[in-house]
């Protein structure tokens, strides 16, 4: 069991660190989206274990940061089932890989984003920091988005047009794109989708990605503005 002192000590660390790892989750998971996953569409399997090691590095940081046991529980359970899924993969590879992967995904995102969610909204002033996380939450939108359209794929592989929902290196950089080509309303139309449920989400994606900007960035920007203020004020005082 942890001592007092040792509690006290670790709460001070996230006191201290935690705004700025927020800014490191959100270099990391620009990494993972951006570099691991068109390099993992290779198929070299140092790539894999490269994009691997991103992960765990995003996942240690989160559950540093929240100190909370159930988001530490539901982390290593998205942990497990991805480590599972390549193993499994490794043996004797089947269907059941990709919805391990696809629900580990959904997990880890949901978590990540309430536990980020719940730093940049937190109580105090509004950092630099906060600014950037509250960036991170619009990414992890479309990485849950991701693995809901790998979830529709799989129950039916006719959901899009213009991707093939398999098991293969290139479906999660393929699934990011098609995300964030929604997420931002781009619409290049080389992927679309056919099946109702796949266009509810694409539909419910992008009105998330235009009043996310408008709405929660706005609020921030401008309680960051209206803390500065008497910050100001104070400066002024002082040198009169």
């Amino acid at each position: 069991m942890m001592t007092a002192d040792f509690k006290i000590r670790l709460r001070n660390l996230q006191d201290q660190y935690s705004d700025p790892i927020l800014t490191a989750l959100t270099v990391l998971l620009l990494v993972l989206m951006f570099v691991a996953a068109p390099l993992q569409a290779t198929g070299h399997i140092v790539f894999q274990v490269f994009g691997f090691l991103v992960a765990l590095a995003i996942i240690a940081g989160a559950a540093f940061m929240s100190g909370s046991t159930a988001a530490f529980i539901a982390m290593m359970v998205a942990l497990s089932m991805n480590i599972t899924a390549a193993v499994h993969r490794l043996s004797n590879p089947s269907a059941l890989d990709l919805h391990l992967l696809a629900g580990g995904w959904l997990i880890l995102a949901i978590t990540l984003g309430w536990v980020v969610a719940r730093q940049v909204f937190a109580a105090g002033r509004v950092t630099y920091h906060r600014i950037v996380g509250a960036i991170l939450l619009y990414f992890l939108i479309s990485i849950m988005f991701v693995a809901l359209f790998a979830i529709v794929g799989q129950a039916d592989p006719k959901a899009f047009s213009g991707i093939a929902i398999g098991d293969n290196a290139a479906l999660a950089s393929n699934l990011i794109y098609f995300s964030f080509v929604t997420l931002t309303s781009t619409g290049y139309g080389d992927v679309v989708p056919v099946h109702p449920i796949a266009r509810s989400l694409c539909n419910l994606e992008s009105i998330m990605g235009q009043l996310y900007p408008a709405i929660l960035l706005a609020r921030l920007v401008t309680q960051e503005l209206g803390d500065a203020k008497p910050a100001r004020r104070q400066k002024r005082d002082k040198a009169r």
